[in-house]
């Protein structure tokens, strides 16, 4: 009986590391897109009975939301930089990205994007781009580093040469990042009842002009 009890005691670290083990294959080779060299992050997908001003009106009220709940961050402040009713709307927006959060040990980077929405009959285009951190600042908010995403997050930065492994430097940036696209693209999906998941075609993005947008 002590010999069980001391096995089952030995293996219990094992198990634990087990349970701890994460799948980081969908954060792997291919989840960071680049369009042009710029890390760029697109979704399609239709709104059937919807014209293109009624999926405007939904989408407006959104990035005016999100706009209003942008933290401030050095550079470009968050505001809606164009927009055509019926058409396009295009906002610079600031996050907190938050990777540990615990007593005394607060780990975050202020996360600046832009999100450009294009819009049709029965069709909304969503392209997050122009990506960048600013980390490591002192208690003022002052003197942090800006990595852009480009030189930080993208497939030749954050893996091994084989692709199959997140490098440890930026691995909670590319994950963190990931996740915060699909969770906003899933968001959004939701306020028009459709479901990421249940999506299989993709419908062609209409080309969306940001060359007027100061990159963050």
């Amino acid at each position: 009986m002590k010999k069980i009890l001391f096995l089952l005691f030995m293996a219990l670290p094992f198990v634990a590391m087990a349970k701890k083990k994460v799948d980081y294959t969908p954060y792997l080779k291919g989840a960071v897109p680049e369009v042009n060299g710029i890390v760029t992050f697109k979704k399609s997908f239709q709104v059937p009975g919807k014209d293109a001003m009624e999926i405007y009106k939904v989408m407006k009220q959104y990035m005016e939301a999100e706009v209003e709940k942008s933290i401030p961050a050095p550079g470009p402040y968050a505001r809606i930089c164009n927009d055509v009713p019926g058409k396009a709307i295009v906002a610079q927006l600031c996050e907190w990205q938050t990777y540990k959060r615990k007593f005394l040990n607060l780990d975050q980077s202020r996360f600046r994007y832009i999100l450009a929405v294009s819009i049709a009959d029965e069709q909304v285009s969503l392209e997050f781009t122009r990506m960048s951190y600013y980390y490591q600042e002192d208690q003022n908010g002052e003197n942090g580093i800006v990595y852009r995403a480009e030189e930080w997050i993208s497939d030749k930065e954050a893996l091994n040469r084989a692709g199959t492994k997140l490098l440890p430097k930026s691995k909670k940036f590319r994950i963190k990042t990931c996740d915060a696209v699909k969770e906003k693209t899933e968001a959004i999906m939701l306020m028009f009842d459709q479901k990421i998941e249940a999506e299989k075609k993709t419908v062609p993005a209409q080309k969306l002009q940001l060359n007027h947008v100061r990159p963050l």
